[in-house]
């Protein structure tokens, strides 16, 4: 896709939604940080059910460690990954403790050394806590990206060096809250809202349902 098309598509986006943010609920960074670990192949709206009177009670690591792994696992059962996530969770926690005097790394090569962090977790996490100009690749990200033409990549680390390249950097700040929202609500994975799209006339998808 030419620059053009792409700016104009952003630049739509911008529009309709001049500043989005994350639909997580969290208090502040490091109940950020929990929830989107907790967000790993589950929805924000169950992660928000479940999180909601646990982050009334915690919201500091020594919190979360004195709460416990058992605890943790009551509040967070009905997420899936639950086991391993609260695992991951109380390990974080800890190495902040630790390791970090509490605060949370400011670098995407040490967030992703707190267990349950990969890059896409840390590239939202900087995005949403420190506003950088960074790009969590999730599986919203890579459809639409890819299947309206901004790239033609095949993992997400190609996604998002190609959408780091390719993205206007007027628009960088939120293009991936731009390109999560399309997918979830319009550009849905089984079948795209194409006739309630407000960049149908810019997409290269050949299938379009309207």
């Amino acid at each position: 896709m030419n620059k053009q098309n792409i700016n104009q598509i952003f630049y739509i986006f911008s529009t309709q939604n001049p500043n989005p943010k994350t639909e997580l609920e969290y208090k502040n960074e490091y109940t950020l940080l929990v929830a989107i670990v907790l967000s790993a192949q589950s929805t924000d709206i169950s992660v928000n059910k479940a999180t909601k009177s646990l982050f009334d009670k915690i919201k500091t690591p020594k919190g979360m460690l004195k709460l416990g792994e058992n605890q943790l696992k009551k509040h967070i059962k009905t997420i899936g990954l639950y086991n391993s996530k609260a695992k991951n969770i109380i390990k974080l926690s800890k190495m902040l403790v630790d390791d970090f005097n509490n605060k949370i790394p400011d670098t995407i090569t040490e967030l992703q050394l707190l267990p349950g962090v990969g890059r896409k977790t840390a590239n939202v996490f900087l995005n949403c806590a420190r506003n950088r100009d960074t790009i969590g690749v999730d599986t919203h990200v890579e459809r639409v990206s890819n299947r309206i033409g901004i790239v033609n990549t095949n993992n997400p680390l190609q996604t998002e060096k190609a959408l780091l390249a390719t993205i206007p950097n007027i628009w960088k700040q939120h293009a991936h809250h731009w390109l999560i929202l399309h997918g979830r609500y319009i550009c849905k994975a089984r079948t795209p809202l194409c006739k309630k799209c407000i960049i149908s006339h810019l997409c290269y998808y050949k299938k379009k349902t309207c």
